[in-house]
């Protein structure tokens, strides 16, 4: 697996990735995280993902190079979440292609966010996300590392945040 620098070129990809994130939890009746109509069917969503990668820095993780997942960090968090009282990276997007699941695609970038973090001289990582569906993953993050810290609510949606402290 390879992990590169992505750009606006790369929406296309991962636009796919997020519509078969969201087939996959519909399929499997799971449609709290983000519904059952695809990313890329709302220029709203397109548009936030796009903005996403403009502002922030993205990655994409490639196997045999195809795109197999992908992540971008802030060095601030959404609108949702109060900033940090010091430096922080902030992972705003992590998604993996179902084709590649099971492969450690989204560990490895979030592995990979740790080193930009700790390149940065920046201790502190966090992230946001779904807490509903019994909180399955909120139980992933936690097992690549972070410590689940607040909860919280946007407009009916149940979310987590959790962070992670890096040696720098």
């Amino acid at each position: 697996m390879d992990i590169r620098e992505g750009d606006l070129d790369d929406l296309p990809a991962i636009m796919a990735m997020l519509d078969g994130a969201v087939a996959w939890l519909a399929a499997a009746g799971r449609t709290g995280q983000w519904g059952s109509e695809p990313f890329s069917a709302n220029p709203s969503r397109v548009e936030g993902i796009a903005d996403k990668i403009r502002t922030g820095t993205a990655w994409v993780a490639e196997v045999d190079g195809r795109p197999a997942g992908a992540m971008t960090l802030a060095p601030r968090p959404p609108s949702y979440v109060a900033p940090a009282d010091e430096p922080e990276v902030y992972v705003t997007l992590l998604v993996t292609d179902r084709r590649f699941a099971g492969l450690g695609v989204g560990g490895s970038l979030l592995a990979h966010a740790r080193e930009e973090a700790r390149r940065a001289g920046v201790g502190l990582l966090r992230v946001d996300c779904y807490a509903g569906s019994e909180g399955r993953l909120v139980d992933y993050y936690r097992r690549n590392g972070f410590e689940p810290v607040e909860p919280f609510v946007v407009n009916g949606w149940p979310g987590r945040l959790l962070v992670q402290r890096v040696a720098t």
